[in-house]
């Protein structure tokens, strides 16, 4: 029986997000940017199943917009929140998770990370970060997001003792956090999707 494989991606409210941006755009255009990014990432997701793990309503109003299932987790903490999720998928039959962030603009696919059994860590392009990771449901993976995550995902595969590989791919290591990041971004649309219900004329 082949395994299931789904992805995760984190996402944080778009109004609070990508604040080490504020010199470069306005609170409108990181929460434009931040939304646009994300659904970038659901669509390299294809033709994978998509699980979005966040603690708004915005949010999660927008996963279900882009056909992604919602975990929903109590308050902030990355790592919380993604081990929540990767939980919550094994609970639900996956084998095997791929976890996404949700700040890639230049992700064009994801289903190539977990061709391998073990665990797969692509690092960011500075060595240093791990934009994307690929681990096995029930392996008790602990995350360690923050700087440094990439040594500190490497050693815990190896405290585990599971199989690892580093996968470089150019495009899934582009994750945009400072104002130099955004060279990396293609032309962005800076409106909101409207939100309000048409009135009626009559």
């Amino acid at each position: 029986m082949p395994e299931k494989v789904g992805v995760l991606i984190p996402v944080k409210a778009f109004d609070a997000a990508k604040g080490r941006l504020a010199e470069a755009l306005d609170p409108t255009e990181r929460a434009v940017l931040a939304r646009q990014m994300a659904t970038t990432v659901v669509a390299a997701a294809a033709p994978l199943p998509v699980t979005v793990v966040c603690d708004d309503d915005r949010v999660a109003d927008w996963a279900q917009s882009v056909g992604a299932e919602v975990v929903w987790v109590n308050g902030p903490g990355l790592n919380r929140a993604v081990e929540a999720g990767v939980a919550a998928l094994g609970a639900e039959g996956f084998d095997r998770v791929i976890v996404a962030h949700a700040d890639l603009p230049r992700a064009r696919q994801l289903a190539h990370c977990a061709t391998t059994r073990g665990i797969t860590l692509v690092p960011d392009r500075h060595l240093d970060g791990t934009p994307v990771i690929v681990v096995p449901t029930d392996a008790d993976f602990r995350f360690a997001y923050g700087p440094g995550s990439y040594a500190a995902h490497v050693a815990m595969a190896e405290r585990l003792g599971l199989p690892w590989r580093s996968l470089h791919d150019p495009d899934l290591a582009w994750d945009v956090d400072g104002p130099d990041d955004l060279q990396g971004v293609d032309q962005v649309d800076w409106t909101l999707p409207s939100t309000t219900t048409p009135q009626s004329s009559d």
